[in-house]
């Protein structure tokens, strides 16, 4: 009798530390298979808080820890950075500024020497692992985020992107989809278009994200059939089949309010209420643990999916 062709496997998703570190009451200490962070590692890209992040990362008990650069991380987008300091260079000594933030490559060099604690920070493309638990992970990462602002990894709206992403497991970004837990407080969608019709046409198990602060929560998608030629949230979501986990305005509303976690759980699994069907089905993250002041009070997600074992 062989093994099961699936592996139940748990991720430990976060996004949008921007330099913290938990407190030692906060820590999620659970055993995973798989960490995520989604970007924004820290507020203004200076080498400590690269340390502080790594630092948190270690604290996290997993042997897999997959990680991302955000529009704050600019250092690590070497030619917004040399921009940067040309531009700063003109009214600040360089040395004093490469000694807070580091020379080209510096930030890059910190996540390359934390590879042997199974910290793998991820350039913009498809990347294959094999887990500690027997089973295969296929994910795509991208740090772009649409803006006209001068931070790191971003490109301008009206320019199109190109996701490039084909069958993978799971999707990490720093920014959202539009039409998908991409709210922000005043009410307008800031996701992008392109990444939408990315993630439609792939239809990852995951997508996870941050990046907005406000959008915090899950969602399990339930897809259309078909395709649409130029994918919408409109028209290719079945939202009537499709299930909201958790947002912040539902928690608000959820009396008396939760205390004490450490991280907010949800499992997809086969006989699970809301299972995830491969194709089917994506699971959508976002993960920012501040809130739109900064405050680190926002959990991250503890989530469960089946994953093909390795061959």
């Amino acid at each position: 009798m062989g093994l099961p062709a699936s592996v139940k496997t748990r991720f430990l998703i976060l996004s949008d530390t921007h330099g913290m570190r938990f407190r030692p009451d906060s820590n999620p200490s659970q055993q995973v298979d798989v960490v995520i962070h989604c970007g924004d590692l820290t507020t203004e890209s200076k080498l400590a808080e690269y340390r502080s992040t790594i630092q948190l990362l270690n604290g996290l008990n997993a042997p897999l820890k997959l990680v991302i650069a955000g529009n704050h991380d600019f250092t690590l987008d070497t030619p917004v950075y040399r921009q940067k300091l040309s531009e700063a260079s003109r009214f600040i000594d360089p040395a004093l500024i490469i000694k807070e933030y580091g020379d080209y490559g510096e930030a890059k060099k910190l996540f390359d020497e934390a590879r042997e604690a199974g910290i793998y920070l991820l350039d913009e493309g498809t990347h294959h692992f094999v887990l500690d638990n027997g089973a295969s992970l296929t994910v795509y990462a991208s740090p772009y985020t649409p803006s006209v602002g001068d931070w790191g990894f971003q490109y301008h709206p009206k320019q199109p992107h190109d996701f490039a992403m084909g069958a993978v497991d799971v999707a990490i970004t720093h920014g959202p989809p539009l039409g998908v837990l991409d709210h922000t407080l005043s009410g307008v969608r800031a996701g992008s278009e392109d990444l939408f019709a990315a993630v439609a046409r792939a239809r990852p198990r995951i997508h996870c994200f941050g990046h907005i602060h406000e959008g915090w929560g899950a969602k399990l998608v339930t897809w259309k059939k078909n395709v649409s030629e130029s994918p919408s949230h409109f028209s290719d979501i079945d939202h009537g089949k499709s299930a909201l986990v958790e947002n912040l305005a539902s928690l608000d509303r959820k009396m008396p309010k939760p205390t004490g976690e450490k991280y907010y759980a949800t499992s997809h699994c086969a006989g699970d209420k809301n299972p995830a069907v491969p194709g089917n089905q994506t699971l959508f993250v976002n993960a920012a643990l501040r809130d739109t002041s900064y405050n680190p009070i926002q959990l991250p997600w503890l989530v469960d999916v089946e994953l093909e074992r390795a061959q």
